[in-house]
């Protein structure tokens, strides 16, 4: 069972897990082309798609989306909201609405959402329960971390989470007030420190990787981002792996173990 970074930051998001020869994408914000590029530079070939999830509509996590799952002939999973955004010039695909009280399997992946808070049409966080237990946490372009979300995310054996920007950054970037504030804002995106501050909140014994996702090049750095939640991480005695996410994929693959799995490692 693996997680590869094909691709995260503010010019596109797309993860891919691995699991008994069969791959899930968590968005697809590149062109299909460019995604199905990036898969076999990671030596993942393209047809062994079985869905692709979406958080939300937007450009940046969509670009690609139904294209690429017309031409495979997988489903799109996504909140009805973002499918009704998406549609619209959409390629025809089939769709599985994912709901905040049901759970779809696709191959061995089974797919799970939480609402979020975030200026799309119905954007959610994404989980996946693997095969033996694992379980992968996806939540980015998030505003403020909602108490849904952080039960949502608890237990996670990996986290891929929002660290979009640094405040101090931000706040230097030469953006119009109006656009700083809708990043930093209810509706935009976690800061390093609100990263931080919720991964001290959500840290337990068996949380075995963290990945830092959907840096801005303009408000961040990874030396910042690592930093940052590193110091939070390390008081909390994490001892797992701390990955930040760059947007010129694909990254080495991340092993995602299980339960059982992580007790035999101790």
């Amino acid at each position: 069972m693996r997680l590869i970074v094909l691709g995260s930051g503010s010019k596109g998001n797309c993860f891919a897990l691995v699991c008994d020869g069969a791959v899930l994408l968590i968005d697809a914000g590149f062109s299909a082309r460019e995604i199905e590029r990036r898969l076999e530079r990671a030596s993942i070939e393209p047809g062994a798609l079985a869905g692709i999830a979406l958080t939300h509509e937007h450009g940046d996590h969509a670009a690609g989306a139904t294209r690429l799952a017309a031409r495979h002939g997988v489903p799109l999973l996504a909140s009805m909201g973002t499918w009704q955004a998406v549609r619209q010039a959409a390629e025809p695909c089939d769709f599985i609405p994912l709901g905040t009280a049901s759970t779809v399997t696709v191959g061995p992946f089974a797919v799970s959402a939480c609402p979020t808070s975030h200026d799309a049409a119905e954007p959610i966080a994404v989980g996946v329960t693997l095969p033996g237990g694992a379980s992968v946490g996806a939540a980015y372009d998030l505003g403020r971390p909602t108490q849904a979300v952080r039960w949502f995310l608890r237990d996670r054996h990996c986290l891929i989470l929002e660290a979009n920007h640094d405040e101090g950054l931000l706040r230097a970037s030469g953006y119009p007030a109006s656009v700083q504030q809708r990043i930093a804002g209810p509706g935009g995106h976690l800061s390093n420190f609100d990263a931080a501050r919720l991964l001290d909140d959500l840290y337990h014994d068996a949380l075995q990787t963290v990945v830092l996702a959907h840096l801005s090049r303009r408000c961040n750095s990874q030396v910042a981002a690592r930093t940052t939640v590193t110091a939070t991480l390390a008081g909390r005695g994490f001892f797992g792996e701390l990955v930040v996410a760059e947007q010129d994929g694909p990254m080495a693959a991340i092993a995602i173990r299980g339960p059982a799995q992580h007790s035999l490692s101790i």
